[in-house]
């Protein structure tokens, strides 16, 4: 008897599946369109991601091309990240199929310059939580943990020095969750003030959204405490 239950709890065992761990890897789409001005760091960070994909059980898939935003083309998605994008980068029916794709349970990812895109677009605009006011030269500030069990934020210390482009931010969606906040008396230029967020996420209309301000320059991308930042705000959009 005491071996058909040691032999019934190895089935069991073997035939449960960790959650954290898909069978079939997740898609995830990059876009990086621009129609304005154009990050030299897109490359870098493209081929950050895919070196993260790698390790972590994710399958990328790299575009410009906006005419991948169908209903039908998106379906086998989980993912979409805006990396640096710029200005007005979908038609008004590429629209309608981006925001189906979020109704439907997808997740959206923003890095830097997502926040410069698609000011028309009030929808993405609450979708990406905030929209690009201005910019000091770049500089290295002090950026304060606020969430420390988040899986983009629980790997760094309470203050963290990090160089990069601040961006200032206007049109703030208050329903955002607030993941780091900008010290603005380590640096110049700020003009959000105390409450300057520069990583947040939120869930909305459906599906998940996560954002960072981080990510100009190509040096980001080197940084260990960065790309660990961008795995989990991508494994927290791919809901493990």
């Amino acid at each position: 008897m005491k071996n058909i239950l040691i032999a019934f709890v190895v089935f069991l065992t073997l035939s449960c599946k960790s959650t954290d761990t898909p069978t079939r890897p997740e898609k995830v789409l990059i876009f990086t369109k621009t129609s304005g001005f154009r990050h030299k760091s897109i490359e870098t960070g493209v081929k950050t991601i895919e070196e993260l994909s790698k390790n972590n059980n994710f399958e990328m898939t790299h575009t410009e091309d906006a005419t991948m935003f169908t209903a039908e083309n998106l379906k086998q998605y989980q993912l979409v990240i805006f990396l640096n994008t710029t200005g007005d980068v979908l038609n008004a029916e590429e629209e309608k199929a981006f925001e189906a794709f979020i109704r439907n349970g997808g997740s959206f990812m923003g890095v830097h310059s997502a926040t410069d895109t698609e000011y028309d677009w009030a929808w993405y605009g609450k979708l990406v939580g905030a929209y690009f006011l201005s910019h000091p030269k770049q500089s290295g500030a002090t950026i304060t943990r606020i969430n420390s069990t988040h899986t983009s934020t629980k790997h760094l210390q309470e203050k963290w020095v990090h160089y990069d482009e601040w961006y200032n931010f206007k049109s703030i969606n208050q329903d955002i969750n607030v993941l780091l906040n900008l010290d603005e008396s380590t640096y110049e230029g700020g003009k959000n003030g105390d409450f300057h967020p520069i990583a947040w996420y939120h869930e909305f209309d459906g599906g998940r959204s996560f954002y960072t301000g981080l990510g100009h320059t190509n040096e980001s991308y080197e940084v260990p405490e960065f790309k660990q930042h961008l795995l989990g705000g991508i494994l927290y959009c791919l809901k493990r």
